[in-house]
């Protein structure tokens, strides 16, 4: 069966696009079977590609994130999806707003699925220009969700 997951930051263009090809390659890699995507919850970036930055970052880590294009996320996107991660609270506030009425999809902070220690959000790469690290965050949560669908496990945390 496959797994739909929906990964939102706020411009999608940094965080939520390396989430999305970060988890499809380990999921590839592991045999999971899921349909991933990526979206922001504003509409600042949409059709634009992931930041250079990102791309670079996800590059030299053998991933591929130039075919990926950023859009906002929309209502149906909880009818879509089987999981809606949010990089930080404010983006997860953000989707609750979203949600149509009597939707029971979860939401969940992605950083909740790492384990190590790791801060419940990830921060945003845009200004601080730290992708380095946001890569090992997104890496490290990415790894925790795919071992949790292979084990079958309840997807909300």
């Amino acid at each position: 069966m496959t797994t739909r997951i929906l990964f939102v930051c706020l411009g999608n263009i940094c965080r939520s696009p390396t989430a999305e090809g970060v988890f499809r390659a380990l999921a590839a890699e592991g045999g999971v079977d899921v349909e991933v995507d990526s979206a922001g919850t504003s509409a600042w970036h949409v059709g634009s590609p992931p930041d250079s930055r990102a791309m670079a970052e996800a590059a030299g880590r053998g991933i591929d994130l130039s075919g990926l294009r950023a859009r906002q996320a929309e209502p149906e996107d909880f009818e879509r999806f089987d999981l809606i991660v949010g990089m930080d609270r404010s983006n997860v506030t953000r989707l609750e707003a979203l949600r149509p009425a009597g939707n029971t999809t979860p939401v969940a902070l992605f950083l909740g699925y790492a384990e190590g220690g790791l801060p419940t959000e990830v921060p945003d790469p845009y200004y601080e220009d730290n992708f380095p690290q946001v890569f090992d965050m997104l890496d490290a949560a990415s790894r925790g969700l795919v071992a949790r669908i292979a084990a079958g496990q309840e997807l909300a945390q």
